[in-house]
C-alpha cells in the first residue's frame, strides 16, 4: 500500500495521487496510539496520587485563577498558559484530585492528538511505540497531571514538528497549517523562550524550499501565544527585553554552563537540582538517557531507507534545539526541562527498536525479542521505582506545608493573612493567605507595607528554627513547629480554624 507522504519527504516531488487506507484502516492504525494515551492516562490517576498537593510553582499557577488564595508573585520568567489551562476546575474548585485528574485526561488526550499529526509519516506500530517509550518515562507519568508548563511545551513541540514536515510537503494540507499555528501558539503561552527554542531549526528548514505559508504560520502561532506575555512585560517589567534580564537573572545568568551531569543527577528523582551537588544515581537509572539519543541516530540512519528521512531529521534538529538551553546555557537542573527533547526523539528512537527487533532472521529475531522485552522490562521496573520514591517524597513534603497551614490557623492566621518568609508562598495559599517578600526573587513588598499590613489583618513570618527572623517581626510571639519557627504578629487572634 503506497504511501505518498513518503515520496514527497524523500524528495521525489509530488506523486500522482496513490491509493491510500479507508476509514477502517485509519480507525485501525488510530487504536493502538489510542490504548497507548488511556494506558498513560490511567498511569497517572494510579501511580501519582490524585490528591498529592500542590507543588510550589503550582500553587503560584493556581492561585492566579484560584478564589481560595490571593494570586501569588507572578515572576519574570512565568507565562500564563497554566492559569488558563487550569481555570476550568480551579477558578470553581479547591480540590486538587479534581483538578489532578482532569490534567491526567487532558495529558492523555493531547498526546494521542500529538502522536496522530505524524499518522501520515509513520506506521502506527512507530507512534505507539514512541508513545509508550515516552509515557513510561517517571517524569513523563510525574509532570502529566500536574499544573506545569513542560509536558504541554513537549507535546506541543511534538504535534508542531509533525505539523511542520506535513504542511512543507503539502502546501494544499490546510489541516497542517492551522494546526502548526496552533500548536506553535500552545508551547509559546507556556513557555514562550522555549517556544522560540523549539520554532527557530523550523523556521530556517522552512527557508531554503521558500515554503512562505509554514513560514508564516509559525510566526503568526508565535507571536499569538506570546501576546500577552509580551503586553504583560511592558506593563510590568519594562518592555520584553528587561523581562527577559530578569529572567535571567532568576536563573542565576543565562550563560555558556555545562550542565548535562547536573540533568544527570537530576534523574534519580530530585525534581529541581539547585544547586546540583552529590552523587549521581546508579548507572541503572540514567541508561535510558544515554541510550535514547543513540536509538534516535539510529533511526536517522535507517530513516532514508524507509522513505522517511525528512521527518524525522526534524524531529531530531527539534529536540536538540529543544534541550540546547537546559544543557549548555543554564546552571541548574529539572528533569522536566528535557521533556519536549524526550518526546521528538521518542519518535525515531520507536523507529529503530522495531527495525532492529523485526529485521533479524531465522532463530535471531526471537533472541532479538526477547533482548527487547528484558530491556522493557528492566527499563519499567527502574521508572517505577524512581517515580514511586519521587511521589512518597513529594506527598510528604506538601503535607508539611498543609500541617504548617493547620498551625497557623489555630494561632489565629486565618483569612484574609499574609504569610512571609521559608516557604511563604505554597504556605500561604494552603492557609488561604497572601504572601509577600521583600527580598529575593519574589520581592514584591516592603518592610513599611508589611508592618502596615499587620495592623490590619493577621501576619505571620515563617523561619528556619535557629534562624534569625526578619527586623519587623523580631518582637512578634514565636511558636516551634518542627524544624520551623512561626512568628505571629500580635494582631492575630488564637480561636478554632474555621
Amino acid at each position: 500500500m503506497a504511501d505518498r507522504t513518503h515520496a514527497v519527504l524523500a524528495g521525489i516531488g509530488r506523486p500522482a495521487p496513490a491509493p491510500g487506507p479507508g476509514r477502517a484502516g485509519r480507525r485501525t492504525g488510530a487504536l493502538p496510539v489510542a490504548a497507548v494515551a488511556a494506558a498513560f492516562t490511567l498511569a497517572q490517576v494510579l501511580l501519582v496520587h490524585p490528591g498529592m498537593g500542590l507543588g510550589w510553582d503550582e500553587t503560584v499557577y493556581v492561585s492566579q485563577v484560584s478564589p481560595h488564595a490571593p494570586a501569588a508573585f507572578f515572576s519574570a520568567p512565568r507565562a500564563r498558559g497554566v492559569p488558563l489551562l487550569v481555570a476550568p476546575v480551579a477558578s470553581w474548585s479547591s480540590s486538587t484530585a479534581l483538578l489532578r485528574i482532569c490534567l491526567a485526561l487532558l495529558s492523555g488526550l493531547a498526546l494521542y492528538l500529538a502522536l496522530r499529526v505524524w499518522r501520515r509519516l509513520f506506521p502506527a506500530r512507530v507512534l505507539a511505540l514512541a508513545g509508550a517509550l515516552y509515557a513510561s518515562l517517571w517524569v513523563t507519568l510525574f509532570y502529566g497531571p500536574q499544573a506545569m508548563p513542560n509536558y504541554w511545551v513537549a507535546v506541543g513541540a511534538l504535534a508542531c514538528a509533525g505539523c511542520f514536515v506535513r504542511a512543507r510537503a503539502d502546501p494544499r494540507d490546510r489541516a497542517a497549517h492551522a494546526g502548526l499555528a496552533g500548536t506553535a501558539a500552545l508551547m509559546a503561552l507556556m513557555r514562550p523562550v522555549d517556544a522560540v527554542w523549539i520554532a527557530l531549526p523550523l523556521l530556517v528548514l522552512a527557508v531554503p524550499g521558500r515554503r512562505w505559508r509554514p513560514f508564516a504560520a509559525l510566526l503568526a502561532g508565535l507571536a499569538a501565544g506570546c501576546g500577552e506575555w509580551a503586553a504583560e512585560a511592558y506593563a510590568g517589567h519594562g518592555g520584553p527585553l528587561r523581562r527577559l534580564a530578569d529572567a535571567s537573572a532568576i536563573q542565576d545568568g543565562l550563560g555558556l554552563h555545562f550542565a548535562v551531569t547536573d540533568q544527570l543527577r537530576s534523574l534519580g528523582g530530585r525534581t529541581l537540582c539547585r544547586p546540583c551537588t552529590g552523587a549521581l544515581p546508579a548507572p541503572l537509572v540514567t541508561a535510558w538517557w544515554y541510550v535514547l539519543p543513540v536509538l534516535a541516530l539510529l533511526g536517522l540512519l535507517l530513516a532514508r531507507r524507509a522513505r522517511r528521512a525528512a521527518p524525522t531529521r526534524t524531529a531530531l534538529v527539534c529536540a536538540a534545539a529543544a534541550a540546547f538551553p537546559y544543557l549548555f546555557l543554564i546552571g541548574y537542573a529539572a528533569p522536566r526541562f528535557l521533556l519536549p527533547a524526550y518526546a521528538l526523539l521518542a519518535v525515531p528512537a520507536a523507529d529503530a527498536v522495531l527495525h532492529l527487533v523485526i529485521t533479524p532472521r531465522g532463530t535471531w529475531r526471537p533472541a532479538a525479542l526477547s533482548l527487547a522485552v528484558l530491556a522493557l522490562a528492566v527499563h519499567l521496573a527502574v521508572q517505577y521505582a524512581v517515580l514511586d520514591r519521587t511521589v512518597t517524597r513529594t506527598t510528604a513534603d506538601r503535607r508539611a506545608w498543609h500541617r504548617t497551614a493547620g498551625a497557623l490557623h489555630a494561632l489565629g492566621v486565618r483569612p484574609p493573612c499574609l504569610l512571609t518568609g521559608q516557604d511563604a508562598i505554597p504556605v500561604a495559599f494552603y492557609a488561604g493567605c497572601g504572601s509577600a517578600a521583600t527580598d529575593g526573587h519574589n520581592a514584591n513588598s516592603t518592610r513599611a507595607a508589611i508592618e502596615e499590613t499587620a495592623r490590619r489583618i493577621p501576619v505571620a513570618t515563617l523561619t528556619p528554627a535557629g534562624g534569625t527572623p526578619p527586623a519587623y517581626a523580631r518582637g512578634w510571639p514565636a511558636h516551634r513547629l518542627g524544624g520551623l519557627l512561626l512568628y505571629v504578629a500580635p494582631t492575630a487572634q488564637k480561636g478554632p480554624a474555621t
